[in-house]
């Protein structure tokens, strides 16, 4: 069982550490400290050895902050943790807040004098996030000051780093060598005028190398720095241990591997220019290379546009990948529409079985995130985690939500579901099928090259606007192929300014929550693709759905829908019972057949 149900959150442990951070502030002269999420890598998930700010204060969602100051302690969170945190942290000693409504800055601000100073670890925060912190703080006389990591120093139990061995992905899988993709990036950086280009994020190092690991459960990675030279030649900042001599001749003579502390003296060797993403990179990558008056040239990471964009053999790997989830599935519907009305289930139950289905393919190596699994009121909280502490009954007559998916050799899968166990509650038929509504509005979409997710949004969100309702979470993500189920830089939401391209893989994912009763999200993954001529022929793009599972049509109020969506519907159920009912056994066909009869 790769996901497990025990109690992560310790809100009783909050309080003493915070105590302890404290008096560590009193002795560092500081008046607040910033602890974020983040690791150095800047991921969403991370090992739990750089899991501080879950160890400080209880909260473990994959986004948000802490700052402590002398006597208070703000834990910044965004829409979809705002149930979720009151539930994981002692509220007498921590105040959520609401970001990115409230800034950093302003918040500061308003809790420090004039003259106070406040630390963070520069290894753990962008330039950019501190640019902007300190621009917020211009004239306010508060300094933000580079300090050591003061979780660390008082962490005294803190778990080793991962250790797990890296694996080679093949360009039967990646569709390209890694000495091609070297090569090419390798050029433009000569084409910039750029000597070296930093790289943190161990997915775009994984993705250039095409390695994979398992260094951060649920994502394929490897723990790594790297510095990619116009030459194409790689130094990667990893523990050798995690390659064996297979994957060291795979790499080849151009990759040479060097401890992780390293790092830093490369740093300062190296001669410029060199390429730091602003957005990625930690402070301290840039602070190192200044002390040494090596030029910076400040861009986005030469990875991340070429690894959104999938090629064909990455998105044919991630087409297979959803057939065989999506059998999975229906196996999994199937089994739930028999046995949840019997009102025996909870949710680590279903949890179980759903990783059971998935297991059975023969081809899963691990899930892509903790399933979320949320029966009545529990579907609320956006990314609930289910464990012993709030494994709830699945009760005849509520929803269930259920989101999930699997990591597999030729690609990552994401999809959530919201069914209704046994009857179904009337309230619920109108915010389901306005969520439906969305979802079809963005898979139909056409639109310029250009376009951006911030143009798309409206769209998924248009039906619930209608009603006076709307979800406080982005409408989608992109999606790596065979990597991270979270991938960077393109994705649906108000505040993505980048442009689609064709090969971007994305989440189609609007939701509506009724704290304390239900939540409802229904979700496909799309890839972007060149839409085909149409009109006066102009250049535009589409979407092609990847998952083919079936949607609740009993939840469904069939007089909204237009005559448009419901052919939309009806084609999307054909192509399902077609490509999926020859491959599930005889009993989940019957189920099939009964999910896809038309509306």
């Amino acid at each position: 069982m790769f996901q497990d149900f025990s109690v992560q959150s310790r809100p009783e442990l909050g309080p003493p550490r915070l105590a302890d951070l404290r008096a560590a502030m009193a002795k560092a002269d500081l008046d607040g400290f910033i602890v974020p999420r983040a690791d150095a890598h800047q991921g969403e998930y991370v090992a739990p050895c750089d899991a501080r700010l879950a160890w400080l204060t209880g909260f473990t969602g994959s986004a948000g902050f802490c700052i402590a100051t002398r006597d208070q302690a703000g834990v910044f969170v965004d829409g979809r943790y705002r149930v979720q945190v009151r539930a994981e942290v002692d509220l007498a000693h921590f105040t959520p807040v609401n970001w990115p409504e409230v800034k950093p800055g302003a918040w500061l601000r308003d809790h420090l004098p004039e003259g106070a100073t406040v630390g963070f670890d520069p290894w753990l925060h962008t330039q950019s996030e501190i640019a902007k912190i300190r621009a917020d703080l211009e004239g306010s006389g508060i300094a933000l000051i580079e300090s050591a990591n003061l979780i660390d120093a008082i962490w005294t139990d803190r778990p080793a780093p991962p250790s797990q061995p890296a694996r080679l992905h093949p360009p039967e899988f990646a569709g390209e060598t890694a000495a091609d993709k070297r090569a090419r990036l390798a050029a433009d950086l000569h084409a910039q005028g750029v000597a070296a280009a930093i790289l943190t994020l161990p997915d775009s190092i994984c993705w250039l190398l095409n390695i994979r690991g398992s260094d951060i459960a649920r994502n394929p990675v490897v723990q790594a720095f790297a510095v990619l030279f116009a030459n194409g030649g790689v130094k990667l900042f990893a523990d050798a241990a995690k390659f064996d001599d297979s994957l060291r001749a795979d790499l080849g003579d151009q990759i040479a591997i060097l401890p992780p502390h390293a790092f830093e003296a490369a740093l300062e060797a190296i001669e410029g220019p060199v390429l730091v993403d602003p957005d990625t990179a930690p402070l301290a990558v840039s602070l190192r290379l200044a002390d040494h008056d090596t030029h910076i040239t400040w861009a986005r990471d030469p990875c991340i546009l070429p690894k959104a964009r999938k090629n064909a053999t990455e998105i044919a790997g991630m087409q297979t990948a959803h057939h065989r989830d999506a059998c999975a599935m229906v196996e999994f519907l199937a089994w739930l529409d028999a046995e949840a009305p019997k009102g025996k289930l909870n949710e680590i139950a279903v949890v179980t079985a759903l990783e059971g289905f998935r297991r059975d393919t023969n081809a899963l190596l691990d899930i892509s995130f903790d399933t979320i699994c949320g029966a009545g009121g529990n579907g609320a909280i956006v990314h609930y985690r289910v464990n012993e502490a709030t494994n709830r009954p699945v009760n005849p007559g509520e929803l269930l939500l259920v989101d999930s998916g699997g990591q597999y050799v030729d690609g990552t899968t994401d999809i959530t579901r919201t069914v209704a166990v046994g009857d179904v509650p009337p309230e619920a038929r109108a915010p389901f099928t306005r969520v439906l509504q969305g979802m079809i509005a963005l898979s139909r979409a056409r639109f310029p090259r250009g376009v951006a997710g911030a143009h798309l949004d409206a769209l998924a969100r248009a039906p619930l606007w209608a009603e006076g309702w709307d979800y406080d979470h982005g409408t989608g993500h992109g999606v790596g192929a065979a990597l991270s189920v979270h991938e960077g830089p393109a994705r649906i939401s108000r505040v993505s300014e980048i442009a689609l391209e064709p090969g971007m893989i994305l989440s189609n994912e609007p939701g509506y929550y009724r704290e304390g009763q239900f939540g409802i999200r229904i979700e496909n993954l799309i890839v972007t693709q060149i839409a085909p001529a149409k009109g006066d022929n102009r250049d535009q793009l589409s979407f092609d759905t990847l998952t083919w599972v079936p949607i609740e049509r009993r939840l469904i109020d069939s007089g909204l829908l237009s005559p448009d969506e419901r052919i939309w519907l009806n084609a999307y159920h054909a192509q399902v019972l077609d490509q999926i009912g020859p491959h599930v056994s005889a009993a989940a066909k019957v189920w099939l057949e009964s999910a896809c009869a038309p509306l």
